[in-house]
Formats: C-alpha cells, structure tokens, sequence
C-alpha cells in the first residue's frame, strides 16, 4: 500500500484562521490586563507588612535582651549597629531600620518618638503607603506599630 501526497497541495494557516487567533489573544489580553494592573499596588503593601515583621521582631529580640540586662540604655547589633533603648524597647530611630535590615529599600523619617518608613521607590503623592513604630511611652508599655486605616500603594 502506498501513500500519495499532492505535491500541488498547499499547507499553513489562512489569513482567516490567522485573524481570528489574533483577535481571540486580544480578547483575553483584555481581560487578564486589569487584574494585573492592580498587582504593584498589593505588593507594596505586602512588602510593608513584611516590613512591621521585621521591625515587631528586632523590637522583641531587643526587649529580650533588655529583660535580661536592663539598665543598658543601648544595644549593639548586627556587629555594628547601636540602638538605643526607651523603657525596654528600641527607641524609634534610624539604627532601629538598620538593625531590621531595612535600610535599602524604605526611607525613614522620624518624628519626636515616631518613626515612620515607606518604601523609596513610590511618589510623593502616595501619603497612606506607610508603617509607623511609636515607641514604648512609659516603663511596662510596648511599643505601637501603626499606619493609616486604609493603606493604598496605587
């Protein structure tokens, strides 16, 4: 038995078939664009709770050693960095961002006994992309970690 093939046959894809391939991808990049539009939005907030664990866990490690040594007024960690301590806990400052290792990506600014960071790579016009960490008022009292109600990074 043997197969023949029509040498005059043509093969490929109709302009037809082409036009609609094209116009189904543009549908479906249609939708699929505004679900990910939103994403850089949901990652700087992710990226600022990350951001509060870092700082929530330096500020207990710190409060740790100051329950075991407490008349240090400070504490040197990562082999260089001195935080300050304020009624047990690190005093709201930069060697507190320094010591949570977030010194690269968020800009600090601290305002009496509140330090408030965001991340660098956001316009000025974004003022509810931010964490706080107030410091502990008075001796027994913990620290208060904070940001606005609504936190939109968009």
């Amino acid at each position: 038995m043997s197969i023949r093939f029509n040498k005059n046959a043509q093969s490929g894809f109709t302009l037809i078939e082409l036009i609609v391939v094209i116009v189904i991808l543009g549908i479906l990049a249609a939708t699929a664009l505004p679900k990910f539009s939103g994403l850089s939005g949901d990652a700087r907030v992710a990226s600022l709770q990350a951001a509060r664990g870092a700082l929530s866990s330096t500020s207990a490690m710190l409060h740790g050693r100051s329950l075991i040594t407490p008349n240090k007024t400070a504490f040197i960690v990562e082999g260089n960095i001195s935080v300050p301590m304020t009624n047990g806990y690190p005093t709201a400052g930069t060697a507190l961002v320094n010591a949570a290792g977030l010194d690269g990506d968020y800009t600090p600014t601290v305002t009496g006994n509140t330090l408030r960071i965001k991340p660098k790579n956001i316009p000025d016009t974004m003022t509810n992309c931010y964490i706080e960490y107030t410091s502990a008022a008075s001796a027994g009292a913990a620290p208060v970690f904070g940001g606005p109600e609504t936190m939109t990074c968009e």
